[in-house]
């Protein structure tokens, strides 16, 4: 019988994996389950739930799953940090199985299995991404998924598989625009690898039919509000964003994939571009240099590549699992470095030790806190120094507001410079009698002055004479000071404004802030 005959329902043989495997998948869920309070509220996670109380086909800044899934949430667990997190920690132990999976389909044991599994499990940067809410775990499981059915159908040649590929994209791409360098990758290594059969089958067509019509709603959004995300970027990349060369970047993928796994990610890239055995999945093999270049090209974050991993470690461990047959205990020690290698770095991933002891354990190491943006630290790296300071900055306004005369207060509303201090006024404010908020930045602005007439203002930091130029008066009412939050955050003002010079609907335009 042909291959390409071979029955849909033969296609679930693909998540048989090794029960080794499926013990570290379980174990990773509740490893960050467990760990899901760390250090408190995260900004992003702050702004995804405000983004939940307005659903829509789109944002400034992401497609819509992320604050759909907000949503549900929201609305079953309650907003909770153990509640929203449990979300990311189930996508984490799932890209860890479906990990495993790719593994099988290349003919991998329970070597290859464990090894694929433990990396991707264990990998710092897939700790950091999995400790919060946000598009990422997401994107991680679905890039996994993708290149599970993409691997099963280099396997079995069976091409209707490219209609399942492409419905999985769309998916994706509502949920974040970055599976565009997979489909990128993956087609320019049809034609590397001499593959073009595959693009002229009409199923393969078929599926990027299906990914368009899933991503249609988002696209007909994005023209609806002229392109809001091409902006977003663009300002991103040229004044947010840190750039890297080419070998930094490349750095900074084995720092954050982990250095001692750098050999088994590095076995199975060579192995997929070169090796006789390797042959078969070569297309998926090119997606990675490729996606290497686009996102060095476009001054991409570096965790932007961090979806594609599982594909090499899983062709790794197939490595490693041959290296075995000769030598059995190289298998055990390989997986048990990764283990205790991953676990080591964990604390300096994922919010796991008080801040002290961070700083102290970050010491031993030589670390120095990091960020991808262009911002001042203290001395936490900016993914820790996020978490804090949020409920503390809602409490300091909710106290200036309660001082307001009661005609006042009714009519005040409150000003952040960027959306996770409107989204933690939105969060923690209706608890303590705090104004709604409002902002210029990103899709806050889009939400527009939400019946705010600016006749009474409590704004969040910035200048005095700036804030002089559109009110009459002006007066420091307050001040927020946070410990270990990003300094730009500590030792803010707030202002109470009074007497708007212009009408809001005329002002609004003028303090759009995407970036």
């Amino acid at each position: 019988m042909s291959a390409v005959r071979i029955p849909w329902r033969g296609h679930a043989a693909a998540l048989r994996i090794d029960p080794v495997a499926a013990a570290i998948a379980v174990a990773t869920a509740l490893f960050h389950i467990a760990t899901a309070r760390g250090y408190g509220w995260f900004r992003d996670e702050l702004y995804y739930l405000a983004c939940s109380r307005h659903l829509d086909w789109g944002y400034v800044d992401h497609p819509p799953l992320v604050a759909l899934a907000g949503f549900v949430v929201r609305n079953t667990l309650g907003t909770s940090l153990v509640a929203l997190r449990l979300f990311p920690a189930l996508c984490a132990g799932a890209t860890v199985l479906v990990a495993a999976a790719i593994a099988r389909q290349m003919g991998g044991g329970r070597t290859a299995q464990a090894a694929a599994a433990t990396a991707v499990a264990l990998a710092p940067v897939n700790l950091s991404l999995a400790s919060v809410f946000s598009m990422n775990p997401i994107d991680h499981l679905i890039w996994a998924l993708m290149l599970l059915v993409a691997t099963r159908l280099m396997v079995t040649d069976d091409r209707r598989l490219w209609l399942l590929f492409g419905a999985l994209a769309g998916i994706g791409l509502e949920n974040k625009l970055s599976v565009l360098f997979l489909g990128a990758g993956v087609a320019a290594g049809l034609l590397l690898a001499r593959e073009g059969r595959h693009l002229i089958d009409p199923r393969l067509h078929a599926g990027g039919a299906i990914a368009a019509v899933l991503f249609a709603p988002h696209l007909l959004w994005q023209m609806a509000h002229d392109w809001p995300t091409a902006e977003f970027v663009r300002n991103a990349t040229e004044h947010k964003n840190v750039a890297l060369t080419p070998l930094a970047y490349l750095r900074e993928q084995i720092v954050m994939m982990n250095p001692l796994a750098l050999p088994l990610w590095l076995a199975g890239l060579a192995l997929l571009l070169f090796a006789r055995n390797g042959r078969p999945w070569r297309p998926l093999g090119w997606a990675w240099p490729v996606a290497f270049a686009i996102l060095v090209f476009q001054n991409g974050k570096p965790y932007y590549l961090a979806p594609i991993y599982p594909l090499l470690f899983a062709a790794g461990g197939l490595v490693l699992e041959g290296a075995a047959r000769r030598r059995p205990a190289v298998a055990g020690s390989a997986v048990a470095l990764l283990a205790v290698s991953g676990l080591a770095l964990a604390p300096l991933a994922k919010p796991l030790l008080s801040e002290d002891d961070y700083v102290r354990y970050a010491a031993l190491f030589g670390m120095t806190p990091g960020s991808d943006e262009r911002k001042t630290l203290g001395r936490l790296p900016q993914f820790f120094a996020d978490m804090h300071g949020w409920p503390e900055m809602a409490a300091a306004v909710a106290g200036v507001a309660a001082a307001l005369p009661p005609e006042e207060r009714a009519r005040a509303c409150v000003f952040g410079q960027n959306y996770g201090e409107a989204a933690a006024l939105d969060l923690f404010g209706p608890a303590l009698g705090a104004p709604r908020a409002i902002s210029g930045h990103n899709n806050y602005w889009l939400w527009g002055p939400r019946g705010c007439d600016g006749s009474v203002l409590i704004i969040i930091g910035g200048e005095r004479a700036d804030h002089e130029r559109v009110f009459a008066d002006v007066g420091e009412a307050g001040r927020f000071d946070c410990v270990d939050c990003m300094p730009y955050e500590d030792d803010q003002p707030i202002w109470i404004a009074r007497g708007l010079r212009v009408p809001v609907r005329e002002l609004w335009p003028s303090i759009q802030h995407y970036i």
